[in-house]
């Protein structure tokens, strides 16, 4: 016989109303692959700027790439459409302020709730998605 908590479970994975993803970035791993076609393919315009307005601008991109990468996880489970790098846009308000993502007209639907973590060694970062 099913619990409570296994039915309640099984209700809510059945009805797909949500998702979620996580990515860990070692930084000095991530360190080797930062480089300008990697950043371009990767990155839009906007994060780019926001990366490089700090001096350790590398623990900002590592911490930004698990970030969209947390998202594309969370969003695929959702929607196997198509997705690119640059399609997934992580812009903050104010320097080191709360993340926010944007995403396609298609996934405006979506409401994502991102939290991201860094020190000196690791990046992660946390999205939950609520249709």
């Amino acid at each position: 016989m099913q619990s409570k908590l296994e039915i309640s479970v099984n209700q809510l994975t059945a009805q797909r109303t949500f998702a979620v993803g996580n990515d860990l970035v070692h930084i000095e791993n991530f360190k080797l692959s930062l480089n300008d076609l990697f950043k371009n393919k990767v990155y839009t315009p906007a994060e780019i700027t926001y990366c490089e307005s700090f001096d350790d601008s590398i623990q900002r991109y590592a911490s930004t790439w698990a970030a969209k990468e947390a998202v594309y996880k969370a969003v695929k489970q959702l929607d196997p459409s198509s997705l690119g790098w640059k399609k997934i846009e992580i812009i903050r308000a104010k320097k080191a302020g709360m993340p926010t993502v944007v995403l396609p007209e298609h996934l405006k639907n979506l409401e994502v709730s991102l939290t991201i973590s860094h020190d000196a060694e690791y990046a992660w970062a946390l999205a939950l998605i609520n249709t």
